[in-house]
């Protein structure tokens, strides 16, 4: 849930942060679909938020574009309800786990800058960490303990494209200019890593084991959100 909420602080602060540098920035909805040998273990379509800004942005006089784009997917949950403890088995809590993706890639963007439809090309570097997590809330939904059950990394590369659709023509005088909403798909290549998914963590005489996946972490995204251009940069 920390990590959670650290990508929240990203997507929705960083903005401020980045305003007198970045020339736009979007945030948008994800579906992720596992692919290849991923696909092969994790059958399952994640779920979450994603979030880019660019530092450059394509124009006219220069349709090229250097960012960075962050994001979180969740693959995997399951839930059940325990006794708070062997000593304590009338009072019952929620046992949440989740199983999560938070990438990070260096993003360039090649675009055709001008109309109210904007067709672009992107290329991705970065990395991923994989990992799952499993907390006790109780019944008013207040988390009274987490842990990271198990984790790792994986770097990514790949390459997607998409438009941008003018939804609002923003004049020249304040800090946010055109916004737009952004519809794009992505490939990303990733390496080797091992991970955990729904049904993995298992309970066999009250000890916990876990039944490690490893592979290649290939993922396809469909996106759906807005852009928006700065002008505290050319204006």
């Amino acid at each position: 849930m920390k990590k959670l909420l650290l990508v929240f602080f990203l997507l929705f602060t960083s903005s401020t942060v980045f305003q007198t540098l970045a020339q736009s920035g979007g945030v948008n909805l994800t579906l992720g679909f596992p692919m290849g040998e991923f696909k092969e273990s994790v059958s399952r379509t994640g779920v979450g938020i994603s979030g880019h800004f660019m530092f450059i942005s394509p124009r006219p006089q220069a349709p090229f574009g250097f960012g960075v784009s962050v994001g979180y997917i969740n693959y995997g949950s399951e839930s059940r309800r325990e006794a708070f403890s062997y000593t304590i088995p009338d009072v019952f809590v929620d046992v949440d786990r989740t199983n999560n993706i938070l990438n990070f890639h260096v993003l360039f963007q090649l675009m055709f800058p001008r109309g109210d439809v904007r067709p672009y090309i992107e290329g991705l570097f970065g990395g991923s960490y994989i990992y799952t997590t499993t907390s006790i809330k109780s019944r008013d939904y207040e988390e009274v303990a987490s842990s990271t059950n198990f984790d790792d990394f994986a770097w990514s590369y790949g390459g997607g494209g998409g438009f941008l659709i003018k939804v609002h023509a923003g004049g020249e005088d304040g800090d946010i200019g055109d916004v737009f909403l952004d519809l794009k798909t992505r490939y990303l290549l990733g390496s080797e890593a091992e991970y955990l998914k729904e049904g993995s963590v298992k309970f066999i005489n009250n000890k916990v084991y876990y039944d490690v996946s490893r592979s290649k972490t290939d993922l396809l995204t469909a996106q759906i959100g807005v852009t928006a251009f700065f002008n505290s940069i050319w204006h």
